[in-house]
């Protein structure tokens, strides 16, 4: 197939003006995203099969939301929460049981 040289959608025009984004709300954005696939079914099914669990899954990624953000003690009471809870699970039923 030929380059068509006038083809507009092939044809990248600088408009001259920067581009600015909020990084903070991108970092939001992707945490967002994270949570949502989380909670989709195909995802805890998948997880389950690797013995991960969500519901933990979601506290880390609280957690890295809240440190992302500069909450610090949020962010310790989130991950302290799942490394305990990954911890007493693999205790009880080693590396892959007990959906850690």
């Amino acid at each position: 197939m030929a380059l068509i040289e006038d083809d507009k959608f092939e044809t990248t025009l600088d408009t001259g003006m920067e581009v600015a984004i909020d990084p903070a709300a991108e970092l939001s954005a992707v945490i967002d995203d994270l949570e949502a696939l989380l909670k989709t079914g195909d995802v805890i099914g998948m997880l389950t099969a690797r013995g991960v669990n969500a519901s933990i899954a979601l506290v880390a990624a609280s957690g890295l939301r809240a440190y992302l953000e500069g909450n610090k003690p949020a962010a310790a009471e989130d991950f302290a929460t799942v490394a305990e809870e990954v911890k007493s699970r693999l205790a009880a039923f080693g590396p892959m049981g007990g959906r850690a």
